[in-house]
């Protein structure tokens, strides 16, 4: 089929690669300019350069305007792919292509619909995360679905760790998904709704650690803003501490939430949770921190004395 991509960033640029080498034509590239986002920043690999690479035309624009819908009805597409398109594809460009519009996203539609699906199913503890392809509606992410395919989440799996697992599902599912529309096949699966839930764009509000929060909430929090993402963090005698490596105690610790306690196997003791006064809670073990200038402490390193609070603020 002829394909015009909209693509950004290495979620797009992977679409891209696996479009070009399978047999079906790349028309068009429409995509984003670069971004000084924190999030953005991330996974960076660039679709113009790999389209310009391999003669394709590239638009670069923040949202469809009328340039793009002319060039779209140049290219006379038989279907548009969309990956890590950051803006709102209006109806009379989605809906153009004799096919429609295929959307990729990374997460297990209808759950996590929105931005930064990884991250979100991290710290909210899911078993499994993966990529949905499904034909594009007036909604966003809410279309039929197509093809979807999971992996698990470990234990001590980063974000990082599920970015390079699920990217590499991308190139395949996008061709595969093709071949099936190619083929004549319409009976996609309709989004259950009611299973529905969207999340907005991460920013750094959102790696600030609350104590309250349990203690296994915080170390998924940990794990789901890994390097190269911008890191969970608190204040410590008002510097900001960023901590990237922790686990949930072995013991149960009472107290204040955001207590420096005591130390723990190869780590310090902080106190968590909103009814922490009850005794009853783990606490969060802090095995390894980075101050603000940029160096690495072990946590028994940095604490050198027990007592004071971790803050969310200075």
């Amino acid at each position: 089929m002829r394909v015009v991509l909209f693509g950004y960033q290495t979620w797009g640029h992977r679409t891209l690669q696996g479009l070009l080498e399978s047999d079906h034509e790349v028309a068009l590239v429409v995509t984003h300019p670069a971004s000084d986002h924190a999030y953005e920043r991330i996974w960076s690999d660039s679709v113009a350069d790999l389209a310009h690479e391999h003669g394709v035309p590239v638009l670069v624009r923040d949202r469809p305007d009328d340039e793009v819908a002319r060039a779209l009805e140049e290219a006379d597409p038989d279907i548009v792919v969309a990956n890590n398109w950051r803006t709102w594809i209006p109806p009379h460009i989605f809906a153009l292509p004799r096919h429609g519009t295929l959307n990729v996203h990374d997460s297990l539609l209808p759950a996590y619909a929105g931005f930064s699906p990884l991250i979100w199913a991290l710290v909210n503890g899911e078993r499994e995360v993966g990529v949905t392809a499904h034909m594009m509606d007036g909604e966003l992410d809410a279309g039929d679905i197509v093809l979807q395919r999971a992996v698990p989440v470990g234990p001590e799996d980063t974000a990082t760790d599920l970015f390079h697992r699920t990217v590499d599902l991308i190139a395949p599912i996008t061709t595969d998904a093709l071949d099936l529309i190619a083929s004549g096949r319409t009976d996609w699966t309709p989004q259950d709704r009611s299973r529905a839930s969207f999340f907005h764009k991460r920013s750094v509000e959102d790696s600030r650690i609350d104590w309250n929060w349990p203690a296994e909430d915080i170390e998924r929090l940990v794990r789901a803003q890994s390097d190269p993402y911008p890191n969970a963090f608190t204040h410590h005698r008002g510097e900001r501490v960023r901590i990237l490596s922790a686990a949930v105690s072995r013991k149960r610790y009472g107290g204040t939430p955001g207590r420096v306690f005591i130390p723990e196997d190869d780590g310090v003791v902080v106190v968590a949770g909103a009814d922490a006064r009850t005794g009853r809670n783990r606490g969060l073990v802090i095995r390894r921190v980075r101050a603000d200038d940029g160096t690495e402490y072990a946590a028994t390193d940095y604490f050198r004395t027990m007592g004071g609070y971790l803050t969310p603020h200075p």
